[in-house]
């Protein structure tokens, strides 16, 4: 006799849920910028679900290129002044 498994979603699909829930999150001193390891003050949510992280440097320097491509920005650095 067979029994049957509960369905289990595609990794893809638990991935792009762990993604959804982590955007809603406060950025902290774990989160490290994508270019050089600071720590992390902006984040960007691209349009197929992933993120960039950026230290307030490279945020600055990359700022109009983001804008170009994010679905989301997430900006933490008033945390600075």
């Amino acid at each position: 006799m067979l029994t049957k498994r509960p369905a289990v979603p595609p990794e893809s699909e638990e991935i792009k849920l762990n993604a959804t829930v982590m955007s809603d999150q406060q950025l902290t001193a774990a989160d490290r910028c994508d270019r050089c390891g600071a720590q992390a003050y902006l984040r960007v949510t691209l349009e197929s679900g992933g993120e960039l992280l950026f230290c307030a440097h490279h945020a600055r320097k990359h700022s109009d290129k983001l804008r170009q491509v994010a679905l989301r920005i997430h900006d933490e650095t008033d945390k600075l002044s």
